[in-house]
């Protein structure tokens, strides 16, 4: 197994062992449309693989990982663990100079900041901005170097299709015996809930929209696996499939009083 190197909401870590088993034997390829920290996609390692997220900054982090891994480690050897340097490092995206940051420069940013900032969270605001505050860490900050090599490695010797667009798109990528496994912004189970994974929430109607699409997988003979939570309306809305209530550990929200253990569904279009 490969070791995500980023923390992320909703990471699948602590359910893997739930997961693995209920995965088809053999696929052609492994799609992720909802990537995030690719915890189930590391674990798995397939030989090929399509890895899709709406968040350009994530994509962009992998890439460089991909492609420029010593440049990424060296840029984050001149990091540390300070207040004030996190707040200048975060706030780089409300300049004119952010846009014509390297690439490593921008995911050494993306990194730093999922590392230091409370509860390892990604969170935009409206405009676009990240404002996650600092996560007042007392430990050094010091990347996972040879898990970022092992990464690269992994993306360099196997073929990792990267996209960054809306999930529906990966259809255009996908064959008959490909396996899809889905794990979108979850329905909210209370008002502390986090979904601000992007600057555009995940509403109900959004989760309408992606049973719809799994409906196509479906009707093209392609299997998926989904991962949501045990909500009532969830529950109801994929009752035409396979859903199995599994137990998870949740160490990443804005809300104390909400880590701890949830009841997920995990939905398959097989047996």
């Amino acid at each position: 197994m490969i070791q995500p190197v980023l923390k992320w909401v909703g990471g699948k870590r602590q359910i893997l062992n739930s997961i693995a088993p209920l995965v088809p034997k053999s696929f052609t390829s492994y799609c992720e449309p909802f990537f995030g920290g690719g915890a189930v996609c590391f674990h798995l390692k397939p030989n090929h693989a399509i890895i899709n997220d709406i968040n350009t900054e994530l994509i962009e982090f992998y890439k460089v990982v991909r492609d420029y891994p010593d440049d990424l480690i060296s840029e984050l050897l001149t990091y540390v663990n300070d207040e004030a340097f996190y707040y200048s490092i975060r706030d780089l995206d409300r300049t004119d100079s952010f846009k014509t940051l390297s690439p490593v420069k921008k995911a050494a940013r993306t990194y730093y900041l999922n590392r230091m900032g409370f509860n390892g969270l990604y969170r935009v605001n409206s405009k676009g901005l990240f404002n996650v505050p600092y996560g007042k860490y007392k430990r050094p900050f010091t990347p996972f170097v040879d898990s970022i090599r092992e990464l690269s490695d992994y993306f360099n010797s196997n073929n990792i299709v990267f996209l960054n667009g809306h999930y529906s798109e990966i259809l255009n990528y996908l064959e008959s015996k490909s396996f899809v496994y889905l794990d979108p912004p979850y329905d909210r189970v209370s008002t502390t809930s986090f979904i601000s994974y992007s600057s555009d929430s995940f509403s109900r109607l959004d989760q309408i929209g992606l049973k719809n699409f799994c409906d196509k997988l479906t009707a093209n003979g392609i299997r998926f696996m989904l991962s949501n939570s045990a909500t009532d309306f969830i529950k109801d809305l994929y009752k035409d499939y396979k859903i199995t209530i599994v137990g998870a550990k949740r160490y990443i929200n804005c809300d104390a009083k909400n880590r701890g253990s949830v009841d997920e569904v995990i939905v398959r279009n097989y047996k």
